[in-house]
């Protein structure tokens, strides 16, 4: 088996496509040693050593990421950063309405290109998921959709400011991702009230 593997991939917003590929890997025998913009980094390791699970945490602030981050490692899980969107100007700042008080604000080197973290722990033959409680899973669900909202009524103001049909239809276009994870939130809710 080869010592490094590099690979180029870009899966933007789709967490869970994400999350796959990485423990497919994983099973090959690549551990993940380093991620850049659109490039991952892979080392050799035993077929299925390793798990990974994807984690949005694109609405916290420098600090609570670094807490999270740090609580994360304290469990014995090794955690590597990686970016969502490909933008590769000079300079980095982004507003993000949907982000708590102090992660509004993105700036290069801080928060921005650091929206989800891969976390890896030692395969036990047990499921990896971080949130297990079910209205946990729903609040972080919940996490991940506003962006997507977010960007859905920015471009419909857009487009009745500037009334051609395309800005209008392009805002339906982040309600997909929005409209999904809405289903799921709706089937946790379900599982919610039937396990009470």
């Amino acid at each position: 088996m080869d010592k490094q593997k590099r690979c180029i991939r870009y899966f933007g917003p789709f967490l869970g496509a994400q999350e796959r590929w990485l423990n497919r890997m994983a099973e090959k025998g690549y551990r993940l040693t380093g991620t850049g913009v659109l490039g991952y980094a892979f080392g050799p390791c035993r077929p299925g050593q390793v798990r990974y699970c994807v984690e949005w945490v694109g609405e916290k602030s420098p600090e609570s990421a670094g807490d999270y981050r740090a609580f994360l490692e304290g469990l014995g899980y090794r955690v590597l950063e990686k970016n969502v969107n490909c933008n590769l100007s000079l300079w980095k700042l982004r507003w993000r309405p949907w982000a708590e008080r102090g992660g509004q604000l993105a700036a290069g080197g801080r928060t921005f290109g650091r929206e989800i973290f891969l976390v890896e722990k030692d395969n036990d033959g047990r499921d990896f998921v971080l949130h297990t409680a079910l209205a946990d899973r729903r609040q972080y669900l919940r996490r991940v959709q506003a962006p997507w909202l977010w960007l859905a009524l920015f471009l419909a103001v857009l487009g009745i400011g500037y009334g051609p049909p395309l800005w209008l239809l392009s805002a339906l276009l982040p309600l997909a991702p929005a409209l999904a994870l809405q289903a799921q939130i709706g089937r946790l809710r379900r599982r919610e009230r039937t396990e009470e």
